[in-house]
This record gives C-alpha cells, structure tokens and sequence, in this order.
C-alpha cells in the first residue's frame, strides 16, 4: 500500500492472535472470506481485493444445474486468474443429485482448490420454492447435499464449506442443527450470516448467535458474517464471538482496500488505508478496465461498473449530476472524461466514507411454499416443487 493512502490510527489497534484458517489442506494466513455476491464478487473485483491483502476469495454464486448443463456464464462465473490461489467457488443447488454432479465436474477437471455451499440466499424468487435460507428447515435435503458434496469433492481432496443465515425466522431457527450436521458430514467450516431470512439485510446482525454456534461445534472451524464494515468491525466480531475468521460482504463495495485494513488489524498494525478522491478514481477506472476484458466487451465492461459507482463515491465530494452521468456510462473513454472532472486532490473524507453499502430495506415476510413450516422431513410434493428452484437464480 502506499504511504500516500494510508494513515496511523490515533487509538493503539487490538492485537488479535487470531490462528491461520484451516480447510482441509488448504491454510488460510489471513482468517478473511470475500462473501459470494451475484454481480459483485466476479473475477474482476476479487483481483483488486486481493491485491491489498491476504484471504479467500470466493466466486459469485453458480447453480448446480448450470454447472452441469455447462452453460456458458456459469463457466465464466467459476474462471480464476492464474495467480488466484487457492481458487474457490461457491455453488448453490437445492437437489442433492444435481449438485453431487456438479462438485463431481469441478474435482475432476481441477477446477477449483476449495468449494462453498450456500444455504444463506433470502431472495424470495429462491426461498418460495424451499432453496436458498429455507433449504436447512429440511433436514434431510440438507443433509443429502451436504454428505453428497463432501463425498464428491473428497476424491479431489477439495474441502466443502457452508454458508448459512439464523433460520427462517425467530421462531424457526435452523442454525443449530445445521451446523451440527454439516460437522458431522464432514465440512471443512460453517460460516454464519447473523441474521434470518425474515430479517433479509435489515437490522442488526446477531453476533450471539455467531457465538453459540462457535461454542457448539469447538472442533470445527465456525466463521462470522454481518455488519463489517471496517477493521475495527471486524476485530469487535472476534472478540464478541470467538469465530475463527470473518466474512465480509456488502461492507467491501466500492472498497476493495477494506481487505487491507482486515489484513493489518488481524497482524496488530495501525495501518489503514484512506484514499483521496484521486485513487479512488484511478480505481474505477482500472476496475472498467478489468470488467471489459473479462467480459471482453467494452459496452458490458462498462454496464457493469455503473452499479460500482455509488459505492467507490459514497462519502466523497461528488456532485449528483456527475454521479448520475458515471451511472449510465456507455464507454471507457466516456468515463475517462466524466472522472476527470472530479476534484482529484481532495482528501479521504473521513466518516462519511464508512459504514454499510447498499440498501439494508427492511424485514420481509419468508416467502416459501405452502405448507413448509408444518415438517422437518422433506415431502414428496415438495421435492417436485424444487425442480424449479435452480431456474430461477442468476448465475448460469
């Protein structure tokens, strides 16, 4: 990092003698996950994460079945840098068949070094149809694609993952048992969203939940998601809950230098980094730039960034009209103008920059199928409902 963009703390930092993460045969030096977002984490954005600091950088969600079918954009989504290493992608899938079929493909044909479940997913066009956060409500499905993932993924020597919320709702909590299972078939880690599908992104997260489920599994290594935003974040998550390492989000948009304040926090260092609008600038460009060649075309490169935007400026001197412009930017050279008539010499604006990302709305009614609270067990209407599920998630 340059000393020009980074700064001392006032307050001496909290030194965390926090362990390397440990997944099977893979060792994490820095306990830091980039959490899978569609749209967000591809492999553009986790190059400039990982260029600030150390950790796990995991795909954008795909579907089992897309993987499967071999659809184009779900070979994309699961495409690493040659430098990227370990390589780690997270599949999604609601039938056990389907998704053993999948993490069959990614071991045989080395594809990836490490391969994450999700059950964490609150969109209601998912959890209607049982996949997503309402999956562990039913246990048996839950646990086939579980044991059947880490079957498959073990002829490669690939360690599973999973990744979950709370439950449904506070009367319908799942994270418990789903730990414990997912333990017992033999899951690298758990890492947990502390909050519920009804919650969605609202609220504040639950980081005592994050702290049982720590306590509850002292053999495996259990990972805390929510509501970091900063190092300091990150570090308070530790101490509340005991957690092996943290999963960061929406708290990295815009703000792929957050992976360098985790990285100096977790050593002990004062360090973190505040960038003037000047490198921020540079950074949305050079991340159009990326998003173009990855997509190999400009025009989508380019459509792409626009959501970015708000993010890299959220906080800093930068007038709406200009914001609205570099929104619907059809061009690299259209951007190029657009950034330079931003104020390049002003400084790191301090506490406006912090805090969430995004829209955090509000809680939602769980949308799932009719009847699936009544039962733990997987019924047979219900597993024809499924069918549907995959084919309706972005990724593939």
């Amino acid at each position: 990092m340059s000393t020009e963009t980074t700064e001392t703390m006032d307050r001496e930092p909290a030194v965390l003698n926090l362990k390397p993460l440990h997944l099977g045969p893979l060792t994490i030096d820095v306990p830091v996950v980039l959490a899978p977002m569609a749209g967000v984490t591809n492999k553009s954005f986790r190059k400039l994460c990982r260029e600030y600091g150390g950790g796990l950088y995991v795909t954008e969600m795909v579907t089992a079945r897309a993987l499967v079918e071999r659809r184009p954009e779900s070979l994309r989504i699961i495409h690493h840098d040659p430098d990227e290493t370990p390589r780690s992608i997270q599949i999604y899938g609601v039938d056990a068949v389907n998704v053993g079929k999948a993490v069959r493909m990614v071991a045989e044909e080395d594809r990836a070094d490490h391969i994450d479940l999700n059950f964490g997913c609150p969109v209601p066009k998912v959890t209607k149809r049982g996949g997503g956060s309402a999956l562990p409500w039913k246990t048996d499905l839950f646990r086939a694609i579980v044991s059947t993932a880490v079957r498959e993924a073990s002829v490669a020597d690939i360690p599973v993952t999973v990744k979950m919320r709370i439950g449904i709702d506070d009367e319908h909590q799942t994270y418990l048992d789903a730990g414990r299972m997912a333990r017992d078939e033999g899951v690298a880690a758990v890492a947990l969203h502390g909050r519920t599908l009804e919650q969605h992104y609202s609220g504040t997260a639950n980081w005592d939940a994050i702290a049982r489920l720590r306590e509850a599994l002292p053999d495996l290594p259990v990972l805390g998601n929510g509501d970091i935003f900063s190092a300091e974040d990150a570090v308070a998550m530790v101490e509340h809950t005991g957690v092996d390492g943290v999963v960061v989000g929406r708290g990295c948009q815009g703000r792929p230098w957050l992976f360098g304040d985790l990285q100096a926090a977790f050593e002990g260092s004062p360090r973190r980094f505040r960038p003037g609008v000047r490198k921020v600038a540079e950074t949305v460009y050079r991340h159009a730039e990326l998003l173009t060649e990855e997509f190999g075309d400009e025009a989508k490169g380019c459509r792409e960034i626009r959501k970015h935007v708000s993010w890299y400026f959220k906080g800093y001197p930068v007038g709406g009209e200009l914001r609205a412009k570099m929104a619907q930017v059809p061009a690299l050279a259209a951007l190029r103008e657009l950034l330079d008539q931003l104020d390049l010499d002003a400084p790191y604006p301090g506490a406006d920059v912090e805090g969430p990302r995004g829209r955090a709305g509000s809680p939602k009614k769980p949308h799932l199928p009719d009847g699936w609270l009544s039962s733990r067990i997987l019924g047979d209407a219900e597993r024809l409902g499924l069918a549907a599920a995959e084919l309706d998630v972005s990724g593939g």
